[in-house]
């Protein structure tokens, strides 16, 4: 497989589970075992839209037991006799190998994949900061000469930008400190929040300027937050800010 592979830094990698639960897109090269017309093939694949069940292929690091995964998008782009080119846009935790073993028991005459190149995977995209290995390779080399650190910034993107994905809840600069130190978010801390937050997602909590503090699990929904004075609203999860970026304001024991 080749494609899009977000690699995290430092402390970025404490957002990586941000991205496992993000969704994907692939570009995938299907090898039909026997002929099928172009217009069979497309009518098969508008019925893997929607909710499927998979169970994960014989190779894979999970239980293989059936669970429900999300194709959002399945489009023919071209076929060349045996070879079916598409695109898909699938929720985490989908395997495309088994989707093309799959469609070709649809089809009646069995498939498998050929190639595959992942073109998305949550925020960050081919066309959005995508690096080669040749251009990191040259970026090092030229920072080895040069030590611009400027040069080797071209390649780094901030770690916010892989929680673009996740509903956010902006915090008051007071709050920042306390969720440092691993505090749940209460109300009062609360400045703005995102829509559509449901109970138990996982959420960015930022500061106002948009810097990443944690992840938080929440407590309760957009509209419950909204009416509320007191009690919490989120349980810190991990904390991605270092302590002492934002001034302490509660006492010791009080």
């Amino acid at each position: 497989m080749t494609g899009v592979l977000p690699i995290a830094l430092e402390e970025a990698t404490k957002v990586v589970q941000a991205l496992l639960f993000a969704g994907k897109e692939y570009l995938c090269v299907m090898k039909l075992h026997s002929a099928v017309s172009e217009s069979r093939v497309r009518a098969v694949l508008q019925e893997f839209c929607g909710v499927i069940l998979q169970r994960p292929p014989v190779r894979a690091s999970v239980k293989r037991r059936v669970r429900t995964r999300r194709i959002y998008y399945l489009r023919f782009l071209e076929q060349d006799t045996r070879n079916v080119l598409f695109q898909v846009g699938c929720e985490a935790g989908t395997y495309i190998r088994k989707l093309c073993y799959d469609i070709g028991e649809v089809l009646g005459v069995g498939a498998h994949m050929q190639e595959l190149r992942r073109t998305r995977a949550g925020p960050f995209t081919e066309e959005d900061g995508f690096v080669t290995l040749h251009d990191l390779a040259y970026l090092q080399s030229n920072w080895q000469q040069t030590k611009n650190e400027a040069l080797m910034r071209k390649c780094i993107q901030p770690m916010e930008k892989a929680l673009e994905p996740l509903p956010k809840i902006y915090i008051r600069d007071s709050a920042v400190e306390a969720i440092c130190h691993g505090a749940s978010l209460a109300a009062p801390g609360v400045v703005s929040l995102e829509v559509d937050m449901k109970i138990n997602n996982t959420v960015a909590v930022l500061t106002q300027k948009g810097e990443a503090v944690a992840l938080a699990r929440a407590l309760a929904t957009t509209g419950q937050i909204l009416k509320m004075k007191h009690g919490l609203v989120a349980k810190t999860l991990r904390v991605l800010m270092p302590r002492g970026v934002y001034p302490k304001v509660w006492q010791e024991g009080a």
